[in-house]
């Protein structure tokens, strides 16, 4: 016999929880039930449960906008922004376009970020990218790598559009 595939929609687990607790014969604690639920779900527990239908953080269309204005058609960052958010998500972007996983002297990096803005100040940009924990430096500031790391939803949607 084969199985059917039954859709299950829980408004409130807890409650679910509770009433799920009420028709067993051992009476589990009510985390414990909500342990069980999860689980039987495919879930490690409610935490990995919890996380994994957590609402999705939804980006800030006019603070993209504003940073969006100090790139070029091109991509290439054209003036530095005077607002430390609008700082942050640029950076967020050069970030994005660094190597993954390579350590690069000073001049590389420097190189670098010259290569994706117009007006030159590689030292602004590489101690904002320190920071704003975008980029690690040796104690002697010779050596630079990328911070592995997910982009908050602002910058993820500046990076996704521009070229």
């Amino acid at each position: 016999m084969s199985r059917e595939t039954i859709t299950l929609e829980i408004k409130d687990l807890t409650q679910f929880a509770r009433s799920l607790r009420a028709e067993l014969p051992h009476k589990p604690s009510h985390v414990e039930t909500l342990g069980l639920v999860a689980r039987a779900a495919g879930y490690r527990n409610f935490q990995h449960l919890r996380a994994r239908n957590a609402p999705k953080p939804v980006a800030d269309d006019k603070l993209v906008a504003r940073a969006l204005e100090h790139f070029d058609d091109n991509g290439f960052l054209k003036r530095w922004p005077g607002k430390t958010r609008i700082q942050a998500l640029c950076l967020w972007v050069l970030w994005s376009r660094l190597p993954a996983r390579q350590v690069m002297r000073e001049r590389e990096i420097s190189q670098a970020i010259d290569d994706m803005t117009l007006f030159r100040d590689a030292a602004q940009i590489r101690r904002g990218m320190i920071e704003h924990r975008l980029v690690m430096r040796n104690l002697d500031g010779s050596a630079y790598e990328r911070i592995e790391q997910a982009p908050p939803p602002e910058a993820r949607a500046l990076i996704a559009q521009l070229p």
